[in-house]
């Protein structure tokens, strides 16, 4: 997939006829990270090229969607852990909904968080970058609106409406900037999320 994505992105920022990229999922993940178990399983095994390709590649496709000459909107509608939040975190609109989960669970299994986090971590209020870093802990959509992950909180009934309107739209990203908050709307957040500590 990482392969593929950096070659038609890269075709797809000089189609002067793509006017902006959409980034979403199919069933019930946006993406829920890279190859772990294949890097793990290679690498144990003595083929430690395998990780050192496909992760040059994924921060590769990262880094060409976090500098894209045209507007990149994620729409993330369900799971999205690791390598996941390295294609949506540097885009340009990162929409949620009520369906989304996100992590960054490298700890979990002894890896560090990569593909930019870091970055978009350190960015957060507080010290809720740091705890989803060490901690791996799960966010709802909402919290991650909540607490600047994403720029924008849609109903998921109204995500192919959304979609719909983005499409029939050109690169101007004022005129998307208004459609994405016509269908947006603020979540509810319980009170012992982390994010409201």
């Amino acid at each position: 997939m990482v392969t593929a994505m950096l070659k038609i992105l890269g075709e797809y920022e000089k189609d002067p006829n793509i006017k902006l990229i959409i980034l979403k999922g199919s069933g019930k993940a946006f993406c829920a990270g890279g190859d772990v178990l294949g890097t793990i399983q290679t690498a144990t095994a003595g083929h430690r090229s395998y990780p050192t390709i496909f992760y040059g590649r994924q921060l590769q496709l990262d880094y060409l969607i976090a500098t894209y000459k045209k507007p990149v909107v994620s729409l993330i509608n369900g799971v999205i852990m690791g390598g996941g939040a390295g294609l949506s975190m540097h885009t340009t609109f990162r929409i949620v909904t009520e369906k989304t989960v996100f992590a960054m669970p490298e700890a979990a299994i002894g890896l560090f968080t990569d593909v930019g986090a870091s970055y978009f971590l350190s960015q957060l209020p507080g010290c809720i970058g740091e705890y989803l870093d060490l901690i791996g802990a799960r966010l709802t959509g909402g919290e991650m609106f909540a607490c600047g992950l994403a720029t924008h909180f849609v109903s998921s009934k109204d995500l192919p409406l959304l979609e719909n309107e983005l499409e029939q739209l050109g690169s101007n990203a004022s005129s998307i900037g208004e459609i994405v908050k016509k269908y947006s709307h603020q979540p509810r957040i319980n009170e012992d999320s982390p994010c409201m500590r």
